[in-house]
């Protein structure tokens, strides 16, 4: 008898923990969840809820909300108030600890009071190789993550998702806004608009793979290595420098590597790495 495969411990899972409420952002991570939650559980057993706040769009929550009908999944759209949360605008590495565990405990207080049984998310198995500090929030409330339980990786994901059927099985995947400013750079109302205005005129021009990476009054443009070209051609390098300076951008560059997720973790991980290479130094010395 073979093992069973991803989709099996997926669907295993899901009817085990069920009666379930997804923490659906609306990307293929939860989409995919949502999707399995539904067939296994049915709708009237399944409850989505989305956080709309600070460090989201509009765009996100009117693509959530049309996902979630899609599917035919009941859909709850929570307001949330990130910048309120203590000690979260001053951006330190467990910013999104804070993040989470606030909007987690909300998540336990709905299912509590809609009678589900367990709250998921859309963590998937290589997301635990990354710095990801929201992980320790969904521990500490009993948060599950399925598809990471399962095995399954971004790869896995995306490969489950098309054969499901989901016409947004290859969306780029859209972290919060807070995650476009290196640690320490402190979060307003005003710095998060500049960084969502500047990534609507980039997607405007087709460059739908992008991030603006805030610098203080310059803006780090990460397209796809492909778009490389696209981006420095005279007309489109003009629009976006124009478009970048008018929302309050003084500096704008293109970053030559292309865009990498996760990319401003690469400085946590460069002095971990440093902070190595002293230890075994003085333990050699």
């Amino acid at each position: 008898m073979s093992a069973p495969s991803g989709e099996e411990k997926l669907r295993g899972l899901v009817r085990e923990w069920g009666p379930l409420l997804v923490a659906f952002s609306g990307g293929v991570d939860s989409t995919v969840v949502l999707r399995v939650a539904v067939d296994e559980l049915g709708a009237e057993r399944v409850l989505a809820v989305t956080a709309c706040g600070d460090v989201h769009t509009d765009e996100e929550a009117a693509a959530a909300r049309e996902t979630a009908a899609r599917l035919g999944a009941r859909h709850l759209v929570i307001c949330t108030s990130e910048l309120a949360i203590p000690g979260f605008s001053a951006n330190p590495p467990d910013r999104c600890y804070l993040c989470k565990r606030c909007m987690y405990a909300k998540l336990v207080e709905i299912a509590w009071a809609e009678d589900l049984k367990t709250v998921v998310d859309g963590g998937n198995l290589d997301d635990e190789a990354d710095y990801r500090p929201g992980s320790r929030a969904a521990a500490e409330l009993g948060v599950r993550s399925p598809l990471a339980e399962a095995g399954i990786g971004k790869a896995g994901v995306r490969a489950l998702a098309r054969e499901l059927g989901l016409p947004d099985w290859d969306r780029p995947a859209s972290p919060c806004l807070a995650s476009r400013f290196p640690y320490g750079e402190s979060l307003t109302v005003a710095k998060l608009r500049m960084v969502a205005e500047g990534e609507r005129h980039l997607r405007g021009l087709g460059l739908t793979t992008c991030r603006v990476r805030h610098h203080g009054d310059l803006a780090r443009i990460e397209v796809g290595v492909d778009d490389i070209p696209v981006a420095a051609e005279e007309s489109v390098r003009r629009a976006i420098v124009r478009r970048l300076r008018e929302v309050g951008y003084i500096h704008v560059a293109l970053d030559l590597e292309g865009f990498r997720s996760g990319g401003l973790n690469e400085a946590l991980r460069d002095v971990a790495a440093r902070t190595s290479l002293g230890a075994a130094s003085e333990e050699k010395a």
